[in-house]
């Protein structure tokens, strides 16, 4: 078997005493799993809000900055045209 295969049974078999030791555990316990797995759900989404809102942020900027040197660009031409004609 290739190592593919090998860590795909692997992680089954995790998945399979996982959901065994969760159905033979307390319901206390039970709740104590899923408020872990909604913390881990929450945190991911504000961890992926914060990544998009820096890119965004930096997008923007670049923009700017694409918008500053297209204008510097600009009144060069300008004055390059001015001073020949």
């Amino acid at each position: 078997m290739g190592n593919k295969t090998t860590g795909l049974l692997a992680l089954v078999g995790l998945g399979a005493l996982a959901y065994w030791k969760y159905k033979k555990s307390t319901p206390e316990e039970q709740q104590a799993v899923k408020d872990k797995i909604n913390t881990a759900k929450d945190n991911l989404n504000k961890w992926g809000n914060d990544l998009k809102s820096k890119a965004n942020d930096v997008a923007s900027q670049a923009q700017n900055k694409v918008d500053e040197l297209k204008s510097k660009a600009q009144d060069a031409a300008n004055k390059a045209q001015e001073t020949i004609g």
